[in-house]
């Protein structure tokens, strides 16, 4: 499946053998855009079953917080295995797992001790 979704976005889905599925993303993960990567990735959910998720952030190369929400949800759900090969995709990816990390609350925790240790 592909879906060209203007221009800054690019959607590819692909099915790779009995037990993956990998959603490839290629430019930017911004305004209008995650609407889109949204609808391609609602579609895409229930085919999962037991599958394993790989998200190619290789071709990213921009992400607003709309985008990182979203990738969170994908990880949150999925549990999906980040593809990257920059250090920017790098960062997408960080990002989107922290995020996911912080609304299940298990980035608070972290984050006030390093609160306590720079006052220290």
């Amino acid at each position: 499946m592909y879906l060209n979704c203007r221009k800054p976005l690019r959607v590819t889905i692909q099915q790779m053998g009995s037990e993956n599925m990998t959603i490839k993303i290629e430019g930017k993960i911004a305004g209008r855009q995650v609407a889109e990567l949204d609808r391609a990735w609602r579609e895409l959910a229930p085919a999962l079953g037991e599958k394993k998720l790989n998200v190619n952030l290789c071709g990213v190369t921009f992400m607003d917080g709309n985008g990182n929400h979203l990738l969170a949800e994908i990880y949150e759900k999925t549990g999906a295995e980040f593809i990257a090969d920059t250090p920017l995709s790098k960062y997408f990816a960080q990002q989107a797992r922290q995020s996911s990390r912080s609304r299940n609350g298990q980035g608070l925790e972290s984050n006030s001790e390093l609160s306590a240790r720079r006052k220290s």
